[in-house]
């Protein structure tokens, strides 16, 4: 029992390093860095480019199984997805990687924003194609928090805190 306890407080702490032949991973922490921290488009100090080419795949491989593969083969067809309101008739949120969320309406349509774009931000760092299954999520399932919180805006750019 004393090792099992021992095992999992390592794993917690991040201390363990080897088992089975493999290295484990540590386990990320963002709510214990400082609120300003990192700067835009980084993932923090000390983050190598090993470690961003691992976050993206892992990236990849966590958006893929929050999509599920009809809709990930979708959005690999088309390089975005559309997701229709559904509080506002008319309304189509546009989701693209690494982008503001685009807010398309039909003749007619009306709503809560009269600028074409919303800003919604990760609160921590982030690859860019993991927060965009967080949003897809988010815009499907989260509409009402999704209105209370986005800032709109009149143009179109890069994220912040996604990689």
């Amino acid at each position: 029992m004393w090792l099992a306890l021992r095992k999992a407080w390592q794993r917690l702490v991040n201390l363990a390093t080897v088992e089975d032949g493999q290295a484990e991973l540590p386990l990320e922490q963002p709510w214990l860095k400082p609120r300003h921290w990192p700067a835009s488009r980084l993932a923090g100090p000390g983050f190598s480019a090993l470690d961003y080419r691992l976050a993206r795949q892992r990236a990849i491989e966590v958006a893929r199984l929050t999509l599920g593969e009809e809709v990930w083969a979708q959005f690999q067809r088309q390089h975005y997805l559309d997701v229709p309101s559904a509080r506002f008739p008319g309304v189509t949120y546009r989701l693209r990687v690494g982008r503001r969320i685009e807010v398309r309406r039909a003749a007619g349509a009306e709503a809560p924003w009269s600028d074409r774009f919303l800003c919604l931000n990760p609160t921590y760092p982030l690859p860019e194609v993991e927060f965009f299954a967080h949003l897809y999520l988010y815009v499907r399932d989260q509409e009402d928090e999704v209105i209370r919180v986005a800032v709109p805006q009149r143009w179109d750019q890069p994220l912040a805190r996604t990689f």
